[in-house]
């Protein structure tokens, strides 16, 4: 079984569809602590061909709290806002009356947690994609684990089913949870080769790989292309089928 692991992100953007399309099951992981400026709670959409920021607004933005504990500030018109920008400035994108109306209902989904609305962004798009993958966001049987993590000195007596050369916490977290799942490939975007080593991950039985999305273009109302836009500006440019080609157009390291 194939097993990947991310964050909840807010439409993210399209590498992460092809690291879910290209596995078994993905977890979307929101037990870890909020990390500011990351894209849990913002996105780049094309305003005037040029990358503009959506935010969802929070309550706290501490690196110390948990993502899934993380709360939406609602007191703030921030739904209408999104939904303004994006109707405003992709309306004449060729795909924009089959996909408006999936953002719309995915901004509007009520929730007090920025993991679920990021979640139910996730969701929505695969669906409307057909990525058949298994989505789950269902933590409670790592709830050990998280515990176990929480002493800062961890060691082989912690984690007897594992063995590794260092006990790091990230490393321990995704090996562990491989073990749990059954997995017996992880593949990780490429930004983790230097976090994950192919060898500690051998000595468990597990298969690493690292994905990496190669170029990729499109027209964007005939602009100079802008790259690493939310998953929003993908969806408004290019049909289905265009995107399930784009889906597969990575290379595995």
């Amino acid at each position: 079984m194939k097993l990947a692991i991310m964050q909840p992100y807010f439409f993210p953007y399209i590498g992460y569809f092809q690291l879910i399309n290209a596995v078994d099951e993905f977890l979307v992981y929101d037990n870890v602590n909020f990390i500011k400026k990351g894209w849990i709670n913002r996105n780049n959409i094309l305003i005037n061909g040029n990358p503009y920021l959506i935010n969802v607004p929070l309550k706290s933005k501490s690196s110390f709290v948990k993502i899934k504990d993380i709360e939406i500030d609602d007191s703030l018109k921030w739904r209408k806002k999104i939904l303004s920008d994006i109707s405003t400035n992709y309306k004449r994108a060729k795909c924009f009356k089959d996909v408006y109306p999936i953002i719309e209902e995915t901004i509007n989904f009520k929730t007090s947690k920025v993991s679920e609305i990021n979640f139910q962004s996730i969701k929505s798009v695969c669906d409307y994609l057909e990525i058949n993958t298994k989505l789950s966001n269902d933590i409670s049987a790592f709830f050990d684990l998280e515990a176990k993590l929480n002493n800062p000195s961890i060691d082989k007596f912690a984690f007897p089913n594992i063995s590794l050369n260092q006990y790091e916490h990230k490393v321990v977290r995704v090996v562990e949870i491989c073990k749990i799942k059954n997995a017996k490939t992880y593949i990780n975007p490429i930004g983790g080769t230097d976090l994950y080593s192919k060898d500690e991950f051998l000595m468990n039985d597990i298969d690493l790989k690292f994905i990496k999305t190669r170029e990729i273009t499109y027209p964007q109302f005939g602009n100079k292309f802008v790259p690493f836009l939310s998953i929003i500006d993908v969806l408004m440019f290019n049909s289905k089928d265009e995107i399930k080609n784009l889906l597969n157009n990575y290379d595995f390291i």
